[in-house]
């Protein structure tokens, strides 16, 4: 009688040819879904309600100016304070604010930069109107009072 003999030369190899098409399009979908925020909002919120409003049509253009009570009361005390970009400014530093804002753009959209005023319901409106001075003695002309579309009642 002969031997049989058994030859087992298989092998389990998982096949990583699609590994880098599957990596590449889970790249592209965490970069094209993920949303990074700008800014970090220090103020309360709650924006007016309008009836007529224009959307703004080159965003690139716009500096965003939060006015509001500060979230963190104990550490900043409950008076309205001015915020742009991540930090609150005294009311005297919008105008350095205004001027790098525009040193951000190309000399020739310099002029055409809009201030973006988001204003709490709440807030007396001293605090907006020593804003608005500074924007005007910045040279800042157009201001735009950002608010939500007010529901139909």
């Amino acid at each position: 009688m002969s031997k049989f003999k058994k030859s087992s030369n298989t092998q389990q190899e998982i096949p990583t040819a699609a590994l880098p098409d599957i990596i590449f399009m889970l790249l592209f979908f965490f970069m094209v879904t993920t949303v990074m925020r700008e800014t970090d909002i220090l103020v309360k919120q709650q924006l007016p309600k309008a009836t007529q409003l224009q959307k703004i049509e080159r965003k690139s253009l716009v500096s965003y100016i939060y006015i509001g009570e500060p979230k963190n009361v104990s550490l900043f005390g409950d008076e309205p304070k001015v915020q742009t970009n991540d930090a609150f400014v005294d009311i005297d530093d919008v105008i350095l604010f205004v001027n790098q804002e525009k040193d951000k753009l190309s000399e020739a959209e310099r002029d055409k930069i809009t201030m973006s005023m988001k204003v709490d319901v709440g807030v007396k409106m001293g605090i907006v109107s020593d804003v608005q001075q500074e924007l005007r003695e910045a040279n800042a002309l157009k201001v735009l009072y950002s608010s939500i579309k007010r529901g139909e009642d």
